[in-house]
């Protein structure tokens, strides 16, 4: 029609180009790179694209504010492939917790201290962290604690809701109160001397109940 400008599909707002595959990747290392460095409070946008070598333009194309683009970060931290499958339920622990991005990862550390501040002050934010990262940690932990009850592993009574989230419980408290460090031999002997005798205790009634 005389008059009208047409516009070609390059031009088109939905074909702006995609921040994936490998890009997205470094975007989300640099993330968690300047999240570990300088907390979330302090953690911007401009931070985020200068140490990813990236426009801000490219970041707001992809995650639409700060806290969408932490979530992600933060998520995509979490172990791929199977669960480890030993047959021991002290094997499948010790390996699940002291493989890398675990408990001994400084960077890990750094920016799980970073997400306690936000989920303190940002309500939001301490809803997706619990959906997308910690909910699946607890359903992988349980599920090694299922197959170690199926074995025979784990006495009938046992609580193993409140059992399997105790051992990354306890050793977060020893690093971030206490100060230690989260050595393989202090979760080994949170496995030995906390986790596995409790393996074998049933659950007792409490005043509540």
């Amino acid at each position: 029609m005389k008059g009208t400008i047409m516009t070609s599909p390059t031009e088109a707002p939905s074909a702006r180009p995609r921040v994936e595959g490998d890009r997205e990747r470094e975007i989300l290392e640099a993330t968690l790179d300047v999240l570990a460095d300088v907390g979330y409070d302090r953690l911007t946008m401009d931070a985020v694209a200068s140490a990813a070598k990236a426009s801000k333009a490219t970041l707001y194309r992809r995650w639409s504010s700060k806290q969408a683009l932490v979530v992600d970060a933060v998520c995509s931290q979490k172990a791929s492939g199977a669960l480890p499958d030993t047959g021991s339920l002290r094997e499948d622990l010790f390996t699940l917790h002291c493989e890398l991005g675990g408990f001994r990862d400084a960077r890990t550390l750094s920016v799980l201290a970073a997400v306690v501040t936000a989920m303190a002050r940002d309500a939001e934010f301490a809803e997706t962290y619990r959906r997308d990262f910690i909910g699946p940690k607890i359903a992988a932990a349980r599920a090694i604690f299922d197959r170690a009850k199926a074995r025979g592993e784990i006495a009938e009574g046992v609580d193993v809701e409140l059992l399997a989230p105790a051992l990354p419980g306890i050793v977060l408290h020893r690093v971030f109160l206490l100060g230690e460090e989260a050595t393989p031999d202090l979760i080994a002997q949170v496995i030995d001397q906390i986790i596995l005798p409790a393996t074998g205790c049933p659950h007792l009634p409490t005043a509540s109940s």
